[in-house]
Order: C-alpha cells, then structure tokens, then sequence
C-alpha cells in the first residue's frame, strides 16, 4: 500500500508522521520505503541521514538521472528504509515543467520496487507543485495530518478541491485514508469543536487516534531518531503505536496487569509474618 501523507499547509505534521508511523511500522514486522519528495528533507534528517553527503536524492529519481533501487537507503532503524531528499528538489519543479509524463515520474519509478515494501509513505510538500502531485498521482490512499485550529479548516477545503482534480485528472482510483488530528490538545473546546466539524464533512475518515503536544516528539528529530528509538516511554512514542494498529486494522494487544503484593512477607521457616 502506498499513502501518501499531505496537506498544503506548512507546519502540520507530516514529516512527524511519515517519520514515527514508518519505525513503528518496521518494528511491527513491515518492510517500509519513507520517500521524501519535500525540498526541505525533514524526513531524511529524521532518519538520521546526513543530506550533505548524499550524492543522489529523490531529486535524480524524479528527474530521470538514477534508477529508485540506486538511490534508496537502509536506516539502521528495524524494518525502514529512505529515498532521501536533498535542496537540489526546490529547482525540479521548473525543470520538470516541460516534460512529458512530468506527474507520473515518481510513480513510474515505485512500480519497479514497490513489490519490495508492504508499506510506502510519501512525505509531500506543504503546497501543490509538480512534486505534491508525482505523490498523490504515486498513492493508493492519502493521510492528511492537521491541526485542531479553525485556520487548519480552510486548508482542508482547499484539499478536497485538490483531491478531486487529481482524481479527475491523474489518480481516480485515490482515496482518503484518514484525517489525522496532530498536536492535540483534547482540553481545548475548539479542539472538540474542529473535530466535530471535521468528522461532519468527512464521517469516517477522521482517525480515532489523535498525536497529542510532545516535548520527546520535538525533540527526536534534533537527535536524528524516530520517537520510538529516542523514548519509546513517551506519549508521542504510544500515540504513533496507536495510529499503526488502527491504519492496519488491527487489535492493539493489552498489556497484562501486574499484581502488587501489599501484605507483610511470610516468614517461611515460622510461619509468621
């Protein structure tokens, strides 16, 4: 399956959760392919790849100069490997402007490695580009991480009308598969608010689970690690291994209750306590 995780607007969680959805995934048996298609390459530094001793990137793949298999790198992380992004990716959109199949060349590419994954996110950039579209054209489905503010709102709107030229024009067959509510706050009322407001336009595809305010999520990055490496403890770390049961569909196990003890200890040899 291949989701391709996007929203036009900047700053929403999307490279949080290609980054932390994709190690959880890996350590949950999968063999994940993370492809940052954002000039930025948050998510290649989220791995802990060094962009400047890259010498192909996502950007010669789009382009046409390498093969994906030539360019794609196995993190040290369990199960997750990257097609990495450098800056050379801000200047590829001109470049592409007048190419044939310029929205089809990232999905040209997956279909020759795709067999290989059981799973692929695309992290797209905060704007609809050429780049955007190679990903929702690539994609089976889309994630769309958002805020819980009242702004986060016209954002969507303007995705739905991207949605549906993409799916007029380039990917029918795409679909939605989830809404998902990033640095939640579920005190908050207007939190509550824009979701019931959400869940209104788009009954059923708003996830249950919500990634809620994380100083341990904010601050894996910086430390080149998945949440999930850097404190598996945290509520970032637990809230992504949320989000992987309910995208597959399956039932988190419980974990077993442990019995504490709190009477006095027998004297064995006694009897006494």
């Amino acid at each position: 399956m291949i989701y391709a995780v996007g929203n036009q607007k900047g700053g929403v969680g999307k490279t949080t959760t290609v980054v932390n959805l994709g190690a959880w995934l890996g350590t949950h048996g999968k063999k994940v392919l993370c492809v940052d298609i954002d000039p930025q390459g948050n998510t290649t530094s989220g791995f802990g790849i060094k962009k400047r001793e890259l010498k192909k990137s996502s950007y010669d793949v789009i382009s046409g100069k390498a093969n994906i298999a030539d360019v794609i790198i196995e993190t040290p992380f369990e199960g997750v490997s990257v097609l990495p992004a450098t800056d050379d990716l801000a200047g590829c959109e001109i470049e592409l402007s007048h190419s044939e199949n310029r929205i089809n060349r990232l999905k040209m590419q997956l279909l020759t490695c795709k067999d290989e994954y059981d799973v692929i996110l695309i992290d797209c950039p905060p704007a609809l580009g050429l780049l955007t579209l190679n990903g929702l054209t690539a994609a089976d489905e889309m994630i769309i991480p958002m805020l819980a503010e009242f702004y986060a709102l016209e954002g969507l709107s303007q995705l739905t009308n991207t949605l549906k030229i993409v799916r007029s024009s380039f990917n029918p067959s795409l679909q939605i598969a989830g809404i998902l509510f990033v640095m939640f706050d579920q005190r908050l009322n207007v939190s509550k608010q824009v979701e019931a407001e959400v869940e209104k336009y788009f009954p059923g595809k708003v996830f249950k689970t919500k990634i809620p305010r994380n100083v341990r999520l904010s601050e894996a990055p910086s430390h080149g690690k998945p949440v999930l490496y850097y404190d598996k403890a945290s509520k970032g770390a637990e809230a992504y291994e949320e989000l992987g049961y309910e995208l597959l569909k399956e039932e988190k196990p419980k974990k077993e209750k442990k019995h504490i003890f709190f009477g006095k200890k027998k004297d064995k040899s006694s009897g006494k306590e």
